[in-house]
């Protein structure tokens, strides 16, 4: 993997890590909490998939759209619902 490729996959890990931020409707952090969130989506949304037997929707190179989308949101509701303040 050459630089521009690892840098192209870190736009996309953060750009889906903001649309679950988003969805689940609670934002913590700036550009590195979403990527961050980008790639633990994908893993939890591809550990989901593979679990439920879901196929592939959408994926650029190895890193699956959809479900990091899905996992990012799943993960963040649950942080959310973790850290919430009084």
């Amino acid at each position: 993997m050459d630089l521009w490729s690892f840098l192209i996959l870190l736009l996309i890990a953060g750009i889906c890590g903001s649309i679950g931020q988003a969805i689940a409707g609670y934002s913590r952090g700036g550009c590195l909490v979403s990527i961050a969130l980008g790639f633990i989506g994908a893993l939890i949304g591809g550990y989901v998939a593979r679990a439920l037997g879901l196929p592939e929707l959408f994926k650029i190179g190895s890193f699956p759209i959809i479900w990091s989308i899905i996992g990012a949101a799943l993960f963040v509701a649950i942080l959310s619902l973790i850290t919430r303040r009084a």
